[in-house]
């Protein structure tokens, strides 16, 4: 009789619910199609920032080749016939843009071919005369228009007035240039140079590179 008690006190032990293998199958292709998204959503991102690398190299090379042309493109000068500011050998850097976007100005110091010729070295003189004036040279002096011209005029006297003796009338895009050691120097004073068409100038000389005493931007 005990052992029929002691059968009857003990309790059963509860019966748990087993889980639906369907819930779990549910969580996992969700978590797989989470992950779907991301890696997608990453890969997204990362081919937007190779683009966004792509772009910004390729207009930062444009970028330094456009400056190289317009800015950095090297000329030696030769000679002596812009000494001080600039000495025979001195490299120098051009500007080729500017005169895109502007006229070349009085005392602007200018790379140019004499009369357009391709086989001879640059030469490197400073505007004196503009187009439409008259220039001539009396007593050492430069007048433009009949009217002495004082400024950018960077020697004492002018021994030689060449050609400048008599009136010389610029035409159209044309430019009267000197050197400043003009006792030295081979210019539109001389009838194998002459008066400098714009087509011919190569650009403005902006700045002496060479690590010397001249070194920096040339004085206009």
């Amino acid at each position: 009789m005990q052992d029929l008690d002691f059968r009857r006190k003990r309790k059963k032990p509860a019966h748990k619910p087993r889980k639906k293998s369907g819930t779990g199958n549910l969580r996992f292709e969700d978590r797989r199609q989470k992950l779907r998204f991301e890696n997608g959503k990453s890969r997204a991102v990362n081919i937007r920032e190779l683009i966004k690398w792509t772009v910004e190299i390729v207009l930062t090379c444009l970028v330094a080749v456009f400056l190289v042309l317009a800015f950095g493109c090297r000329v030696s000068n030769a000679g002596d016939s812009m000494s001080p500011a600039l000495e025979n050998g001195d490299i120098v850097l051009v500007n080729r843009f500017l005169y895109n976007i502007k006229d070349p100005s009085r005392g602007d110091v200018i790379a140019f071919r004499p009369n357009g010729n391709e086989n001879v070295h640059y030469s490197i003189k400073r505007i004196v005369g503009l187009p439409g004036e008259t220039v001539q040279i009396v007593d050492g002096n430069v007048y433009i228009d009949g009217e002495e011209m004082k400024d950018h005029i960077y020697v004492s006297e002018i021994s030689y007035a060449g050609i400048a003796e008599e009136p010389v009338e610029l035409g159209e895009e044309e430019y009267f240039v000197i050197g400043d050691n003009a006792g030295a120097s081979d210019d539109s004073r001389t009838a194998s140079i002459g008066n400098v068409s714009l087509d011919d100038i190569y650009g403005k000389v902006w700045f002496a590179a060479d690590f010397g005493d001249n070194f920096g931007f040339v004085k206009d």
